[in-house]
């Protein structure tokens, strides 16, 4: 027997284990991708449409845009928001909205 044909019996004795580990290694890296990647960010979408939900007239909120005024009303999906020195009213998508700085029952 030579040197040869004993690492070539070497190989295909140990060919089955090798897709196994490959398997297992996958599944491992996507474990780990979930937790460290997807779920965070599912949870922080959750946070914001719960946020986003539970708007109230009389809130002072910050737009994605930087736009900062109070809600004066809120319809389906959109809401009206008064800003400046002029009551300048302007209406968005509650999608737009980024943060609430002040709640309504806080400015009272």
């Amino acid at each position: 027997m030579n040197i040869f044909s004993y690492l070539l019996e070497g190989e295909t004795a140990g060919a089955g284990y090798g897709w196994v580990s490959t398997i297992i290694m996958i599944v491992l890296l996507g474990a780990v991708m979930y937790f460290f990647m997807i779920r965070p960010q599912k949870k922080q979408e959750k946070k914001i449409n719960e946020m986003r939900d539970n708007l109230q007239v009389g809130d002072e909120i910050t737009t994605i845009g930087g736009v900062i005024g109070k809600i004066v009303s809120i319809k389906d999906e959109t809401i009206l928001i008064e800003t400046g020195r002029d009551k300048v009213k302007i209406r968005f998508l509650k999608s737009a909205v980024r943060s609430v700085d002040v709640k309504a029952e806080d400015a009272e």
